[in-house]
């Protein structure tokens, strides 16, 4: 062959390493969407698995971050998701309970004890099972992160017993564990996205919401809500999912990076979540808003508590709740 001849076939070889090389890494770049800012912890906690990604995959994989509901509501991005079109998100697991019914076990009032209580069920066989239903969805299930201890503000009066309830319009998310508390407690739960949210206190179409105080404070809800209660009534966690196909199509390698990262992320995000509670608090406070840390729960669980379980035994029978109480001891 000339010599001519060999420099062309050089020259097209490595132009079809470059393309495929281009191809391989666009391929490697997935699309991770979620709602909150940019200022809350979990795009923060995002980043970090990013990180965590980069360095286990020796750069191979990364993520392409979406905060601030830019791939649309909860609804939206988990269709997204499902349909591929999407390649991960994370949202409140309330958001799930359309698809996996049994998920409403977290959310209902008063289930948790405490934190520690928490990690027990969502990192054990209880939360790890909840994840493996979501795979006839479609749904990778990675790992569950933190929105926390949920906390009762509105714009009318302080909160501390049942009574302060009634009469209010209180955004919910669509989760029926928590309509059914709040119709319980005399309120007029109204279900709507977090984006939609903010606009809706401004212009007084509801009175009140319930939020942990990190997305009370990210998404500066303080301006619209004076009147703040750590009732803790419910917990929340993130769960980040991934197309389900597209992580099947990954090696073995790449998936257990791919869990570990969005792990040890979720435990850096709950840390730091703890971390900032009392600063946030400070800061409400500095903003104007009046925070009432300690209530009587005995009022609130008294007028909910076993009727909304009652609604979750009838739906899925009663071994779960049993599970989850048992490491309550």
């Amino acid at each position: 062959m000339k010599l001519f001849d060999l420099k062309k076939l050089a020259i097209l070889v490595a132009g079809v390493a470059v393309f495929t090389a281009n191809t391989a890494s666009a391929e490697m770049s997935l699309r991770f969407g979620y709602e909150a800012p940019r200022s809350d912890s979990q795009h923060v906690a995002a980043k970090k698995f990013n990180e965590l990604l980069e360095q286990k995959t020796n750069g191979e994989m990364k993520l392409k971050l979406f905060p601030d509901s830019t791939l649309g509501n909860a609804q939206t991005m988990i269709s997204g998701v499902r349909g591929g079109t999407i390649d991960l998100e994370m949202s409140g697991s309330p958001n799930f309970t359309g698809l996996v019914q049994r998920l409403n076990v977290i959310d209902i009032p008063f289930i948790f004890k405490d934190r520690e209580h928490v990690y027990k069920v969502l990192d054990g066989e209880i939360g790890q099972g909840l994840l493996k239903e979501l795979e006839q969805h479609g749904l990778k299930g990675l790992a569950f992160w933190d929105v926390g201890f949920r906390a009762f503000s509105n714009s009318k009066h302080t909160v501390t017993k049942p009574e302060d309830i009634k009469g209010l319009k209180v955004r919910t998310n669509q989760n029926p564990m928590y309509i059914e508390a709040f119709t319980l407690l005399g309120g007029n739960p109204v279900p709507m996205p977090l984006s939609e949210l903010y606009t809706a206190l401004e212009t007084r179409a509801v009175d009140a919401q319930e939020h942990p105080i990190g997305i009370f404070w990210s998404s500066k809800l303080y301006e619209v809500q004076k009147y703040l209660s750590l009732s803790n009534h419910g917990y929340t966690p993130l769960i980040v999912v991934m197309n389900k196909a597209k992580f099947d199509a990954l090696s073995p390698e790449l998936q257990k990076a791919m869990v570990e990262a969005a792990q040890e992320a979720g435990q850096f995000q709950r840390d730091l979540n703890v971390k900032n509670e009392k600063e946030i608090i400070e800061n409400l406070r500095k903003e104007g808003v009046e925070v009432t840390e300690t209530i009587n729960q005995a009022p609130f669980k008294a007028i909910v508590e076993e009727k909304v379980r009652k609604s979750f035994i009838d739906q899925n029978g009663d071994e779960l709740i049993k599970q989850v109480d048992a490491l309550a001891q």
